[in-house]
């Protein structure tokens, strides 16, 4: 009589277990979503450094009262030039804050001289370590902060078209409204 291994069942198990785990990923809320570890807690101490001629962000700027923006962005990155006008709208209805990301200088005030400046200061990140804190993971990514300094919401990808208008622009409003 021929004895079977039970190494032989290990695919199949290891192949259920797998099958599993996605189906559990293709049931939440929103697979696409990536969750924020922020949202909640004071905002992270922002990049020491900031551009030629600009002014400075600072931890202080993020507590001051009112709704604010930070937004991680670079010249290099094509969706942040995608979002580059909503930006600019939005600059005139509230402090828009920028962290300008593993950019050369040169680079990143060609962009704000071509294509207008919406940033209140501006941080230079020119490592990613302050991305890092902030749990970043590529450019663009905007977050919504209150006048206690606390993250309320976090956009990963640029600011356009439905996902601006359905998924960020609630989020704004709803903050904007806890503030009156």
């Amino acid at each position: 009589m021929a004895r079977i291994s039970p190494l032989v069942a290990l695919p199949p198990v290891i192949f259920a277990g797998l099958a599993a785990v996605f189906l559990w990923g293709m049931g939440r809320d929103n697979p696409n979503d990536l969750p924020s570890t922020m949202i909640g807690r004071e905002a992270p101490a922002v990049p020491q450094g900031t551009l030629p001629d600009k002014t400075q962000l600072s931890d202080e700027m993020l507590r001051q009262p009112g709704v604010k923006l930070v937004n991680f962005w670079a010249s290099w990155c094509p969706p942040c030039r995608a979002e580059h006008p909503t930006l600019m709208d939005l600059s005139k209805r509230l402090p828009v804050y920028g962290v300008n990301l593993k950019d050369p200088q040169a680079n990143a005030l060609a962009f704000l001289a071509k294509d207008g400046d919406p940033y209140a200061a501006i941080s230079a990140d020119p490592q990613g370590r302050g991305a890092i804190d902030w749990g970043v993971t590529a450019p663009p990514e905007t977050f919504i902060i209150d006048g206690d300094g606390k993250v309320l919401f976090r956009f990963a990808g640029p600011l356009v078209r439905e996902d601006y208008t359905n998924r960020f622009l609630p989020q704004l409003e709803k903050a904007l409204a806890a503030e009156d």
